[in-house]
């Protein structure tokens, strides 16, 4: 791996580990502040809801890709950006200090969405999504949740290849639905243009940037989150993550070893589906520190209390 390359990935490594550990610390503030968005996170038809949700999102996006409301698109992610990062200030800032933080969040994404900007937002954005999902998906719902999301992520980029569809649609409009890594600190976004760069090269020494999905990093960290907020074993008590224990660690070592995999991949310059290698690498990792932290598999698949 070269130097440039080798940039890129840092970049990536770093912007994954502050969306899972600002997860992992938000969840439990996140509950303290009544942020929980289900009655009862324990009730596995939660997933069925945001997958369905996640398919009628999917389907308006790409309807509005179609007939040129990009713009419309724009605005709600924009829109949505200021409020996940409002959850986030809120928790930290005084009230008007919170609302004053995520709208200039927002407003720096419409005046200037250069690609530290759009990687800033996703950032906080995507710990403050997964912290809320955290909360509100336990243990058996979160674990369903990543599997079916990631069957349908493979489906949706090998198969239908829609999610390709979506990812050339979304790129133009400088928006965290997908996260910018740029292998040079002098590449711009704004002077270059997305399009351009995202079909120049085949390989590392020829391509400027690559792109994951924001949901990539969202996702894993999402049993990150449920696993220091649901699972019974004993935290570390460390500070700015008390809630870390044993299965929660293993979930973000295991989603990197993910991410290192899918990672080498793209970096070859071909799109790949992220989610069955990083949501499956979070599961095989939570499990194993749930074993390793003595917690029956029955408990950490979320299963005792159905036997």
């Amino acid at each position: 791996m070269n130097q440039r390359a080798l940039r890129g990935v840092l970049l990536a490594g770093l912007i994954f580990l502050v969306v899972h550990v600002g997860a992992v610390s938000l969840a439990p503030t996140f509950e303290a502040a009544g942020y929980q968005t289900v009655e009862d996170p324990q009730n596995p038809t939660n997933s069925a809801m945001y997958l369905g949700a996640i398919l009628v999102v999917t389907a308006l996006m790409l309807a509005a890709f179609k007939y040129d409301f990009d713009w419309a698109v724009r605005l709600v992610i924009v829109g949505s950006s200021g409020l996940l990062s409002w959850y986030v200030f809120s928790v930290f800032l005084p009230g008007t200090a919170a609302v004053a933080a995520s709208a200039l969040v927002a407003v720096a994404l419409l005046a200037y969405p250069e690609w530290y900007v759009i990687d800033s937002a996703g950032a906080l954005m995507g710990a403050g999504a997964a912290g809320l999902f955290g909360i509100s998906f336990g243990l058996l719902p979160a674990i369903v949740l990543l599997t079916v999301l990631a069957v349908y992520d493979a489906i949706s980029v090998y198969g239908t290849e829609h999610m390709l569809d979506l990812a050339e649609g979304v790129l133009d409009l400088n928006i965290p639905v997908v996260l910018v890594i740029p292998l040079e600190w002098s590449y711009s976004l704004l002077e270059e243009g997305v399009a351009d760069d995202a079909t120049e090269g085949t390989d590392e020494a020829e391509r400027d940037v690559f792109f994951i999905g924001l949901g990539d990093a969202v996702m894993p960290a999402v049993m990150a989150a449920s696993a220091a907020f649901w699972s019974p074993a004993p935290a570390f008590g460390l500070p700015v993550v008390p809630a870390m224990g044993l299965p929660a660690l293993l979930a973000i070592v295991g989603m990197f070893v993910g991410l290192a995999v899918l990672l080498r991949m793209v970096l070859k310059g071909r799109p790949h589906a992220g989610l069955p290698l990083l949501n499956g690498g979070a599961i095989g990792g939570y499990l194993l520190g749930s074993l390793v932290a003595g917690v029956p598999l029955t408990q950490a698949l979320g299963l005792a209390r159905y036997l």
